[in-house]
């Protein structure tokens, strides 16, 4: 199992906010169904203020590359990334079009306590 963690801003608003969490709380089956597909064993979401943090555990099956192919061939997953996009902007420094960018780890307690 692989772990990663990602970053995305939402736009600074409180009621685009409070939107953008309440679509988040029902997930459309399609979409979960997607993420299960592209290899990702669990994933949750926190936000502070207007910053999303994402941590996503996959399986030997996952990369980027596969979910990004399985994403762009599901029709409601291009709509839901669609209706996402109204609530998110890009993160300082990402490519155009990117949304979630991804961290790099800097501390690990378990590597540190396993030497």
């Amino acid at each position: 199992m692989k772990k990663y963690c990602l970053a995305l801003d939402l736009i600074d608003d409180p009621i685009l906010i409070k939107e953008y969490t309440e679509w988040h709380e029902r997930v459309w089956p399609e979409v979960l169904e997607n993420i299960k597909l592209s290899g990702v064993m669990n994933m949750e979401i926190y936000r502070y203020k207007n910053r999303l943090f994402m941590i996503m555990e996959t399986s030997e099956l996952f990369s980027f590359e596969r979910k990004e192919v399985i994403d762009q061939e599901s029709e409601k997953v291009q709509e839901w990334e669609k209706i996402m996009w109204k609530y998110q902007k890009e993160m300082p420094g990402a490519k155009p079009g990117e949304k979630w960018v991804l961290m790099d780890r800097i501390f690990s307690l378990a590597d540190l306590e396993s030497h």
